[in-house]
């Protein structure tokens, strides 16, 4: 009798969450406002410990993820004992469902947040679950009204991706009090620095608080090192204890460890791209909504239009751009199918961005 090789069931419901960039009939974008990259890149602090670090690749890095916790919790007030450090948070939320999720389980996600969560559920069998939420922003109402016995985690965005939405601090607290304590509440703080708005907070408290909370982090964002691939998380000892369990060997590279630690400890040039992003942000919104798109209000380093009521569709308006050398982001699942997601850039790149979109909605 002939025996066929097959995976977990669930990995074949795994799709893809994003549309490719479209390139236009010039080949790669000159300006690539795709992928939420920092425009301003690394500090050179970061660049100059990562080119140092090459000299030694022969050796493993001992304790590597160790002392970039320890520069970690340096700077953001943390005690580096409960912080693991991984190849970049979608990596950490692998292990996170790895270690606590079985076939079956159930794992709440917004029906319009990160579109990736889903993905996490079904490697490991298990359902995920849309929670309702209010215009594209996720309810902590919405996602209690989902919970069931068969929970076993909550994974949140804040600020989300795509829309670059926030939930206020109060909120995120209401929702961690509506959960029973076997139901793990994840939350991706991928975008936090970015953040502004005055009921914005990073969940840190809470994780001190609670036994059933952790929150996740990235370098890709504003440390400007995506290509390190580097993420952090922090949370309960036990919770903790188990993804280290679950880590690999040796996990982060030298250069990453040298980059990451140089990158976090140079807050001028943390300081200097928040900045940045904070002002560009608001003239690109501005802009934006002056040309009549929907403009969600974000608080990232990316502005997401809705092309809605317009003659331009979004995905018009992507070919246009990329005819002109121009990246942005479109999105597969179909509430997203009129949306453009734009990273902000340079000042020239946003300038040049902007004056595409203008001749393309009056055209």
């Amino acid at each position: 009798m002939s025996q066929t090789l097959t995976p977990r069931a669930g990995i074949l419901r795994i799709k893809s969450h994003m549309v490719a960039v479209r390139t236009g009939t010039a080949g790669a974008p000159t300006v690539d406002l795709s992928s939420n990259e920092s425009a301003l890149g690394a500090s050179p602090k970061a660049l100059a410990a990562a080119h140092e670090a090459m000299r030694h690749i022969e050796r493993y890095p001992e304790d590597g993820p160790g002392q970039l916790a320890h520069a970690i919790g340096e700077v953001f007030g943390l005690d580096p004992m409960p912080i693991v450090c991984g190849h970049g948070s979608d990596e950490l939320l692998q292990r996170i469902a790895r270690g606590y999720l079985e076939p079956g389980d159930e794992v709440i996600h917004s029906v319009h947040g990160y579109p990736k969560f889903p993905n996490y559920a079904f490697a490991m069998d298990a359902t995920p679950v849309a929670a309702p939420d209010q215009d594209f922003k996720a309810s902590a109402d919405g996602i209690l009204s989902c919970v069931t016995p068969r929970t076993r985690m909550v994974l949140l965005a804040n600020p989300d991706n795509p829309t670059g939405i926030h939930l206020g601090s109060q909120d995120v607290r209401r929702l961690h009090a509506g959960l029973p304590g076997n139901v793990l509440l994840v939350l991706d703080s991928a975008y936090a620095e970015y953040a502004s708005a005055s009921d914005y907070a990073r969940p840190v408290d809470l994780v001190n608080e609670a036994d059933n909370v952790v929150m996740t982090h990235t370098f890709s964002k504003v440390f400007g090192l995506a290509g390190m691939r580097l993420g952090w998380l922090y949370g309960p000892v036990a919770v903790v204890d188990i993804l280290h369990r679950l880590g690999s060997t040796f996990p982060l590279s030298r250069p990453a460890i040298a980059a990451g630690i140089a990158a976090v400890r140079d807050e001028e040039h943390t300081r200097n791209v928040l900045a940045y992003n904070h002002e560009q942000r608001a003239r690109f919104s501005a802009d934006m909504a002056g040309l009549g798109l929907r403009v969600f209000p974000s608080e990232t380093n990316f502005v997401m239009l809705d092309f809605d009521g317009q003659q331009v569709t979004a995905a018009a308006a992507c070919d246009f751009l990329a005819a002109r050398g121009i990246a942005g982001r479109m999105f597969a699942q179909a509430d997203y199918r009129n949306m453009l997601r734009i990273t902000i850039g340079l000042d020239a790149e946003m300038r040049q961005a902007t004056a595409a979109l203008r001749e393309c909605l009056k055209a």
